[in-house]
């Protein structure tokens, strides 16, 4: 049973939430002091945490950032802010996913599903013989889940290490927006497609020489993205 982190200090959101999350089959904790959402998050062990931004004490921003620093897991952020800059903040600390207040909460069950399943995809990957991909002084080690550039490794989140993989696996193919939102994120008709574009950003910032003139990813105006070779 998978086990859940719910950093929140409105408590009836925050019982909404663990409501619906352990009628479907989660072990649900909650935190309303972001102190000690943070303490917990490190301390113990969870597979998914849902974050929401304004706490006392600690804000979200900061706990996000924190967490990334020492673990994988998926980050979920929620907030009643609907500012884009809150939400590119968000995602560019590592956090998964950013929903804003209100939502359903069958569409929050079908999130945490969707992160969590592919998390267990790829931690309990079976594969033998690590599986490299190397491009033009890119080497992806999509077995270890590191990337090096021209030698120099660099650290990637999850869903960015996700999205390069998948671009460069498929060179000069150009996807739209909405099929990497499908292939990354395992969702259609729920989720916001800025996330991709917000990751997109994140990833020509560690490995592009100039982000400003991109050498790996192309914007494809109008359509969407490709990795060039």
């Amino acid at each position: 049973m998978s086990k859940i982190l719910i950093v929140e200090d409105e408590e009836s959101i925050a019982e909404l939430e663990k409501d619906y999350l352990e009628l479907s089959g989660f072990e649900v904790e909650t935190e309303r002091r972001g102190d000690e959402g943070l303490r917990r998050a490190l301390e113990e062990d969870f597979d998914l945490i849902i974050l929401d931004l304004m706490l006392p004490e600690v804000d979200g921003f900061e706990i996000c950032h924190k967490v990334r620093e020492q673990k994988n897991i998926p980050v979920l952020m929620v907030s009643a802010k609907k500012d884009d800059i809150d939400k590119i903040r968000g995602l560019g600390l590592g956090a998964d996913d950013y929903m804003t207040k209100p939502f359903s909460p069958s569409e929050l069950v079908a999130r945490v599903k969707a992160h969590l399943a592919r998390y267990e995809r790829l931690i309990h990957s079976n594969v033998k013989e690590n599986e490299i991909v190397e491009i033009r002084g890119i080497k992806i080690d999509k077995t270890a889940r590191r990337v090096w550039v021209n030698g120099e490794e660099r650290n990637f989140t999850t869903k960015e290490f996700d999205l390069l993989t998948f671009l460069a696996e498929n060179p000069n193919h150009v996807f739209t927006k909405e099929e990497l939102f499908r292939e990354i994120w395992d969702m259609e008709s729920v989720g916001d497609i800025a996330t991709v574009t917000v990751h997109i950003k994140k990833i020509r910032e560690k490995i592009e020489l100039d982000t400003a003139r991109p050498q790996y990813i192309e914007t494809i105006w109008g359509v969407g993205y490709r990795f060039k070779v």
